[in-house]
């Protein structure tokens, strides 16, 4: 899988003033040495020069033709990011002279590299453990102080050293265990009574069992916390939508089921990311379309985390009494925040006396058009979001793949400890053992050898990284 050849891919978004182009394997260096010429002629070649120093020159063409002035940082084997010989290039931002280099440089037989291969290189060369170059691809995703501040944490470690200290506590109770295995034909002997492996199991179990419960906020964190705003036709919600997003980006019309599928888009609120989802006006309809557009109301408002019901307070008796019965069954394990809309044309508007509201339910008068109660709202919902403050050095779970490989592990460390507790011979406890600490191996890549997992993982990245 891992060739020993030199790659290269433009690092930098197009349309900056300045573009950058990275070098990476065992040719990285003499490859850059044979288009680039330096700017003073008695200055070494870029062979000779040191590790972490800057030359400044010229690229020229085939032709000896000037390309560009630029910059190259060089970087030599082990101390660079891929773990190998590397350079840097900077040019001016103009999409064909950074092209023509690229040209230059596979001539010299370098190869265009594949989405996250450089970040793929430093895991293979044991620069990061896999859950550190993840930790790459989401910190240049973060798009708030939370999220960078849980991928930089990661990228600098912190996930993995916790999952190292648990891995040193389970090798710690494995080996008690198969030692007592290796002397079994001795009864006599104990090398660890069975309240000290009950001990460790139960602080073992406690920390994973503390970073599954916290893939929920993480999760959050990073990919928005969905918000479902629901109600009848012509109730307000795609203006409310446009409102909350400062852009016109539902359709807003006087003609009801003009919104027939879902749209969403996010915001950040003090620092939280909300995916809010506007969903099409539920009402009796036999047109199949905007029939499948309500269905999928219903769907958002179940994967939902906060409920916007957004009600036309003209008509706040007719559409409650409709769609209470529909709305409030979903909303047992979830925020619901009542809106009721138009509110500049009802001053006294409130809910009919006959409605019983799920508990915890928030009621709030708001003009969508008229953009008043909004900046209510907005706090309304960084109140029910509940978000923990996250601070440097918290270890928080924001990757399915991790999370999935912890959930399979407390429940090895859930049978080893029951297990323990009902006297199963050693071997079988020692087999649950074992495959716990594959799990948690998953992670940082300790058991991953095959080409199509790490493949899957890394061609999620941009290229150049």
């Amino acid at each position: 899988m891992y060739k020993q050849d030199t790659i290269c891919a433009i690092a930098t978004a197009p349309g900056g003033a300045i573009g950058i182009i990275r070098i990476s394997g065992p040719e990285a260096i003499c490859a850059t040495e044979r288009i680039f010429v330096p700017a003073a002629p008695t200055s070494a070649p870029l062979s000779a020069r040191d590790a972490y120093t800057l030359a400044y020159g010229r690229i020229l063409n085939d032709g000896g033709e000037p390309v560009d002035e630029v910059l190259v940082s060089i970087f030599k084997a082990p101390h660079s990011y891929t773990g190998e010989d590397s350079v840097e290039i900077s040019c001016h931002g103009s999409s064909y002279i950074l092209q023509q280099v690229m040209q230059l440089l596979v001539r010299q037989g370098c190869r265009t590299a594949g989405p996250g291969e450089f970040t793929q290189r430093a895991f293979l060369n044991g620069k990061m453990d896999l859950s550190q170059a993840e930790a790459v691809a989401d910190l240049i995703a973060s798009s708030s102080a939370a999220t960078h501040r849980m991928a930089m944490n990661q990228m600098r470690g912190g996930f993995s050293r916790e999952l190292s200290a648990l891995r040193d506590k389970l090798l710690h109770l494995t080996s008690l265990m198969e030692l007592e295995l290796d002397f079994s034909d001795h009864e006599e002997l104990e090398f660890a009574d069975r309240s000290e492996l009950s001990a460790i199991t139960e602080e073992i179990e406690h920390v994973i069992n503390r970073l599954v419960q916290s893939f929920s906020v993480g999760n959050a964190l990073k990919n928005g916390i969905p918000v479902a705003i629901v109600g009848e036709t012509n109730a307000g919600k795609s203006t409310l939508l446009n409102t909350l997003l400062n852009e016109d980006k539902a359709i807003v019309s006087d003609i009801h089921g003009t919104t027939r599928d879902v749209i969403e888009d996010t915001v950040n609120l003090q620092g939280i990311t909300f995916r809010f989802i506007d969903t099409a006006g539920i009402r009796d309809t036999h047109d199949t379309i905007e029939s499948m557009g309500i269905a999928r109301s219903f769907q958002k408002m179940e994967q939902a985390n906060i409920i916007l019901w957004v009600v036309d307070s003209t008509q706040s008796q007719t559409q409650m009494e409709a769609l209470s019965h529909r709305i409030f069954p979903l909303c047992q394990e979830k925020r619901l925040i009542i809106l009721l809309n138009k509110a500049d044309r009802t001053p006294d508007a409130a809910l009919p006396h006959t409605i019983i509201l799920p508990p915890h339910t928030i009621v709030l008068p708001i003009s969508a058009k008229e953009k008043t109660g909004i900046t209510r709202l907005q706090s309304l919902l960084v109140e029910a979001a509940a978000l923990p403050e996250i601070n440097t050095g918290d270890v928080v779970v924001t990757n399915l793949r991790h999370y999935e490989a912890l959930t399979r592990a407390l429940k090895d460390i859930r049978r080893v400890q029951d297990g323990l507790h009902t006297h199963l011979p050693n071997d079988l406890v020692s087999q649950d053992l074992r495959e716990c600490l594959f799990h948690l191996a998953e992670i940082t890549g300790g058991e991953i050898t095959t080409d199509e997992v790490l493949g899957n993982i890394f061609k999620n990245f941009c290229v150049g990284k």
